[in-house]
This record gives C-alpha cells, structure tokens and sequence, in this order.
C-alpha cells in the first residue's frame, strides 16, 4: 500500500503480523491525517504496528502529535507499537528532542524484525 503527496509518501509492508509503515519526506498539517488514519485504523484492528521514521526529512508539530496519538492509543491497550527513531542528528531528530518527547517514546533504532 502507498500514499503520496507531493514531497510526502507512505509505504507500508506487512511482514508476519506486524504492518511496517515507512512515511518519507515531509510529515506536516496537510499530510499528518493520513498517517494518523492509517496507523491508529490498524493499531485500533488489533495489528501490530512498527512506524519507521528514518525516511522523514522534516516534521512539524503535527506529525509529533500523530506519534503521541499513537503512543497514547498503544499505551491504552490499544495494540503494540514500535517507533524506530530517525537518524541521530537529523532535524527530525532534534524536534523529537527538542519537544521532549523522545525519551517518552521508548523510540528503537531498528525495527528488529526478522
């Protein structure tokens, strides 16, 4: 499955039960919705879901509210989530940091799938 706006795409890959959705380019207001839909729909049927952010090259405010939607849904018992963290020192990165929330996420550096 893939989703793209201009300068901004999702690709997702289901490997064993787990759903891996890579967004690339730039997560922001008018691309955070459908990132939000599709990973809170799957988290929400009960899929497993790794969300790798080492694509994004920048992300608003919004796309970090869409990591904390998710996070808070998964947290509820509302399905298992994995964050892999962007590259060390991206922009992405440093917002992650800058808001604070990194730590909070439990971010992985890989997804460790098999």
């Amino acid at each position: 499955m893939s989703f793209d706006h201009s300068g901004f795409s999702i690709e997702t890959d289901q490997q064993g039960e787990r759903l891996v959705v890579r967004p690339c380019g730039e997560l922001d207001l008018a691309t955070a919705p459908d990132l939000e839909d599709l990973v809170i729909g799957r988290l929400a049927d009960g899929t497993p879901v790794v969300l790798d952010l080492r694509g994004l090259s920048f992300m608003d405010s919004s796309g970090v509210r869409v990591l904390v939607a998710a996070h808070a849904r998964a947290s509820d018992g509302g399905g298992d989530l994995t964050i892999v963290r962007p590259a060390r020192g991206s922009a992405v990165d440093r917002i992650l940091e800058v808001s604070g929330i990194d730590q909070a996420l439990q971010l992985v550096d890989e997804p460790g799938l098999a």
